[in-house]
C-alpha cells in the first residue's frame, strides 16, 4: 500500500510538471512565432487571428497559420493553419493538438472537426473577441444561423474537446505558475496593440465581415 501511495504521488507530480511544460511551451510559441507572423499579416490588412499545431508527445511546434481574409474571406487563421498542416505529408491529427489565438468561429469549428483533431485550445474567448477586439461576428453567426446563444456550443463531444488556455492555467496552484502570468500579460498586450492597428486600417480593406 505504501508503494502504491508513493506511485500515486509521483504520477501527480509528473502531471503537474507536464502541465507547466505544456503551457509554457504554448505561450512561448505565441510570443516567438505566432505573434510576429500575425504582426506581418495585420500590416497587410488582415485580422489578428492565428493558430498553430503542436505535437502531443513533446509540445513542440509543427506548423502555424495566420488570417488571410484579404485574399479570401474563408482564409481564417485556423483554416490557414489546417492547410499548412496538411501540406506536411502523412501526419495524423490524432498525434497533435490544435491551438488558436481566439475561440474558433463556426467555420473553424467545422474545419477542426473535419480535420480530425481530438483537442483544441484557445487563448481569448468569444466575449473578448467581441468586446476587446471589436469583432462580434463569431457570436452573431452562432446566434443568427445556429440559434446558439452566448457562444455556448458543446465543448466536449464525440469529435473533440475544447479548452480555454487561461482557464486551464488558472487551475494550477498560483505558487506553481512561475512565469506564466507574465507571459499571459505580454501576449494580451501584444494582441491589444495589433487589434488597434487592424481597427484603424480595416476601412480600406475588402473583407466582407470586418
Amino acid at each position: 500500500l505504501l508503494g502504491l501511495f508513493f506511485c500515486l504521488i509521483y504520477k501527480l507530480v509528473m502531471l503537474k510538471n507536464m502541465s507547466l511544460i505544456k503551457y509554457n511551451s504554448i505561450l512561448d510559441i505565441f510570443l516567438t512565432y505566432l505573434i510576429p507572423e500575425t504582426e506581418l499579416s495585420v500590416k497587410k490588412g488582415n485580422k489578428i487571428f492565428g493558430a498553430f499545431v503542436i505535437k502531443k508527445s513533446d509540445f513542440k511546434l509543427t506548423v502555424t497559420g495566420t488570417n488571410n481574409e484579404i485574399v479570401n474571406p474563408l482564409f481564417h487563421g485556423e483554416i490557414s493553419t489546417i492547410f499548412n498542416f496538411f501540406k506536411l505529408n502523412n501526419l495524423n491529427t490524432k498525434d497533435y493538438i490544435f491551438i488558436s489565438s481566439h475561440e474558433p468561429c463556426s467555420l473553424c469549428l467545422s474545419a477542426i472537426t473535419w480535420s480530425g483533431f481530438e483537442y483544441f485550445y484557445y487563448f481569448f474567448p468569444y466575449q473578448d473577441t467581441k468586446t476587446t477586439f471589436n469583432i462580434p461576428h463569431d457570436l452573431n453567426i452562432l446566434k443568427e444561423v445556429f440559434f446558439i446563444k452566448n457562444g455556448n456550443y458543446n465543448k466536449e463531444n464525440r469529435y473533440w474537446k475544447s479548452f480555454s488556455i487561461l482557464d486551464e492555467i488558472s487551475k494550477i496552484n498560483i505558487k506553481n505558475r512561475g512565469n506564466l502570468p507574465k507571459k499571459i500579460d505580454k501576449i494580451t498586450k501584444l494582441y491589444q496593440n495589433l487589434s488597434l492597428e487592424y481597427q484603424k486600417s480595416k476601412i480600406s480593406n475588402n473583407i466582407p465581415l470586418k
